[in-house]
């Protein structure tokens, strides 16, 4: 069973929940930006929720299908078409040999996760088939799919008409909360910008991928005067080399702050002032350039709550979807 692709997109790329345990070798753990979408799209069509399937940023891929399988697409909404006819997200569908699929025009989100019964049985690397193209990893010939791409499929568990209760999504709220942890550098700003930094507004740039989002709008920073540390550069933002944390805020030259993501690099020279919490980090990879967004400070019991509620509402689409 395979997939043709017809056309690629704007760039989609095979990923699954990623390779941890590499990152002190500066390899990311990737994976797909909106994860609960992933699992999802993954859970409709009966795969394990680790399955690869493929995502898709801004624009939809156009595929042909050597044979009956079974597909669900969720994350952002976009017209779903199935030789034409509109098919629903957040659904399982069947899908014929020889049938095409592809998608109208972005109405809302930035990813869309399209899962197929099996997922995509492309040669693991590193325990993971996450398309990483800096290093060459994953996806196909550690890229990004093209158009003459033939997409392996693994056997398929149990496909079935499944859907997802849309009260069982996050509501996103305008502008857009990400809720951040202050760091192990905090205290490198000023008061009255750290005050400025929750007060004010910030909007999405364009340079917004999956090693980061940067944020612009705000205020630039103000940083509490130092003497330059060996082996530190002179700017203030600088600091001798340090370590990244998934979601970590990086701020160069103290000016816009950089969000890293998934294929962020794992350490570097420039102070970070703390990270978006794990539960709110989905939510970013769904974020359109001027998308306007306030950063909301919490402590490490409302993340730890937050992430608890993260986990309770996939299980209760598991348990639904078992019913169902």
């Amino acid at each position: 069973m395979a997939i043709e692709v017809r056309k690629a997109g704007l760039s989609t790329t095979i990923q699954d929940m990623g390779r941890p345990g590499y990152f002190h070798l500066g390899i990311p753990e990737g994976g797909a930006m909106d994860r609960f979408s992933m699992r999802v799209a993954n859970m409709l069509v009966g795969n394990d929720e680790t399955a690869a399937g493929l995502e898709a940023v801004f624009m939809g891929p156009e595929l042909e299908f050597t044979q009956d399988t079974w597909v669900a697409v969720t994350g952002a909404t976009m017209p779903i078409l199935l030789d034409g006819e509109e098919k629903p997200g957040w659904s399982a569908f069947p899908v014929k040999a020889g049938q095409v699929l592809n998608f109208g025009f972005l109405k809302e989100g930035a990813r869309l996760y399209i899962a197929f019964a099996g997922g995509i049985d492309t040669p693991a690397q590193l325990g993971s088939r996450s398309t990483y193209p800096i290093g060459a990893l994953g996806g196909v010939d550690g890229r990004a799919i093209a158009v003459g791409d033939v997409l392996p499929l693994g056997k398929p568990g149990n496909p079935a008409a499944r859907s997802v209760d849309t009260a069982l999504l996050r509501e996103q709220k305008s502008p857009v909360e990400l809720r951040v942890l202050p760091g192990l550098y905090w205290h490198r700003i000023t008061e009255a910008s750290q005050q400025r930094f929750f007060d004010e507004e910030w909007t999405v740039a364009p340079e917004a991928d999956r090693m980061g989002y940067r944020f612009r709008g705000g205020s630039p920073m103000e940083f509490v005067p130092r003497e330059q540390p060996f082996g530190a550069g002179s700017d203030p933002s600088n600091i001798v080399d340090g370590c990244y944390a998934y979601g970590s805020i990086q701020v160069p030259g103290g000016t816009e702050p950089i969000v890293l993501h998934r294929d962020a690099v794992s350490g570097g020279g420039y102070f970070t002032i703390g990270a978006v919490i794990s539960a709110d980090m989905d939510l970013i990879g769904q974020l359109q350039p001027n998308t306007k967004v306030r950063f909301v400070k919490v402590d490490m019991e409302t993340a730890l709550a937050a992430r608890k509620a993260r986990r309770e509402r996939l299980q209760t689409i598991r348990e639904a979807l078992a019913a169902g």
